[in-house]
């Protein structure tokens, strides 16, 4: 398997050949504050279906601004898209843009209304061939609550939007959850995800197109070995230090459970088989405002942001909603992952070990993201093809590391310069101790 210098996590089994008294571990986010609240006339308890992501300096959010009465859930006023901005993931702004009028006014963060306002998803284009006043795409459904169409739309700025074409791009689907698309740069297309109907379960298809106008005909995922459940919102990205694997933050749907939801992780290599891990990684948790109807949905973007701790680095950011349909407003609360820190390789203190299929290489270090506690340890052996320890690289060369690293290169006594083997089909081994592996690179 030549991986090159590509980053590859341990968000499944696929590099692992052989293992002992170790395990995969789902890991679940930190929760942190309350980064905004939907208070404004125009927004309200229904606010939902959000988007962010980096935009160079930038932190761009875009949402539904929405409101029901709390006892008839009849809607207090139309839904229409709403836009927040931020300089470093946590304080959010919501800018008066003048674009939209509300109730005769137009001071406010309305930026479109009509047709696309119930679920409107975009994304910035990093298509090289990308127009400039297409370079900022989006999907929604139609107007009408029963429309079962999904329609393109394109903007120059990310501000200022309008319909690449009259009709829809997709009408096979239901459309009526977050449908999202992006630009896979790994297999040179534009991908969509979106919901469907399967059996009366909720569930998502995915197509692909080369130009965002025409799409291949859609297909259902797969999820081998899990049960069948319902799934709202999908989320799928792919990740943005490891492009080839996709990471998907779908909700789960509890209709038999007052409609409860909560937020799920799974992850695919090839965008249409995922491995979805059955635990909750959003619990409602003791927080009353979570334990409600639609709550507990992961907001579509992934965003690094600074640690609140001292020396912490730079950690994940993602986004989750609490009060729906209850209260004047909802909520949108932050939750922090490390980087890369989804799934792990795991040991307990009496130690576990692993052996990697054969990889190839092109860099000259190999680099680990891993986390001990103060008495545990990760040490590595790099192996030929056939298993046999290599000369400077043996396990008893390695020297034994503790610590909590994003970013950590391995060294043996020989210092551990990789370049001999570049191109090379080798193993690794590791040995750990109270530890969590995260990722493997080499560079």
């Amino acid at each position: 398997m030549d991986i090159g210098c590509r980053l590859e996590l341990f968000i499944d089994d696929f590099l692992i050949e052989q293992s002992k008294d170790v395990n995969l571990t789902l890991h679940r986010p930190v929760c942190r504050e309350v980064v905004i609240v939907h208070d404004k006339p125009w927004e309200g308890n229904t606010c939902g279906y959000h988007t962010v992501f980096k935009d160079g300096d930038l932190y761009r959010m875009y949402y539904r601004g929405w409101s029901h009465d709390n006892k008839t859930q009849r809607q207090l006023h139309k839904a229409m898209v709403c836009y927040a901005q931020s300089s470093d993931g946590i304080h959010w702004k919501k800018p008066v843009l003048g674009l939209v009028e509300f109730n005769g006014c137009k001071e406010n963060n309305i930026i479109l209304k009509g047709i696309g306002s119930h679920n409107f998803t975009p994304f910035k284009d990093t298509n090289p061939n990308c127009a400039a006043d297409k370079r900022y795409k989006a999907v929604a459904r139609g107007e009408d609550e029963g429309s079962q169409q999904l329609f393109a739309f394109q903007s120059a700025d990310g501000i200022h939007w309008r319909l690449m074409q009259s009709g829809p791009i997709i009408t096979e689907g239901a459309f009526d959850s977050q449908n999202l698309t992006f630009w896979d740069a790994v297999r040179n297309e534009y991908r969509c995800y979106f919901r469907d109907f399967h059996a009366g379960v909720r569930d998502i298809k995915t197509s692909t197109s080369r130009d965002f106008i025409h799409w291949t005909k859609p297909l259902w995922l797969q999820y081998p070995g899990t049960p069948k459940e319902h799934l709202y919102t999908n989320q799928i990205q792919p990740y943005y230090r490891a492009p080839h694997i996709f990471i998907g933050l779908p909700t789960r749907y509890i209709p038999q459970r007052s409609s409860l939801t909560e937020g799920l992780l799974m992850t695919s290599r090839d965008g249409k088989t995922f491995h979805r891990w059955p635990e909750a990684i959003v619990r409602p948790g003791r927080n009353r405002d979570k334990w409600n109807n639609r709550s507990n949905y992961i907001w579509l973007g992934m965003v690094e942001t600074e640690s609140s701790l001292p020396g912490g680095g730079r950690e994940l950011s993602l986004y989750s909603n609490e009060r729906y349909y209850n209260g004047p407003g909802t909520k949108t609360r932050r939750y922090t992952y490390r980087i890369d820190g989804f799934v792990s390789v795991r040991a307990r203190l009496s130690g576990g070990e692993f052996v990697t299929k054969p990889l190839v290489f092109a860099g000259s270090e190999l680099v680990i993201n891993f986390s001990t506690s103060a008495a545990g340890s990760v040490r590595a052996e790099i192996q030929d093809a056939q298993g046999h320890p290599l000369k400077g690289f043996a396990m008893a060369d390695s020297a034994e590391i503790y610590g909590d690293e994003i970013e950590y290169r391995v060294k043996w006594k020989g210092d551990g310069d990789l370049s001999r083997l570049a191109g090379k089909a080798v193993r690794l081994r590791f040995i750990l101790r109270d530890a969590d592996l995260y990722s493997i690179r080499s560079r």
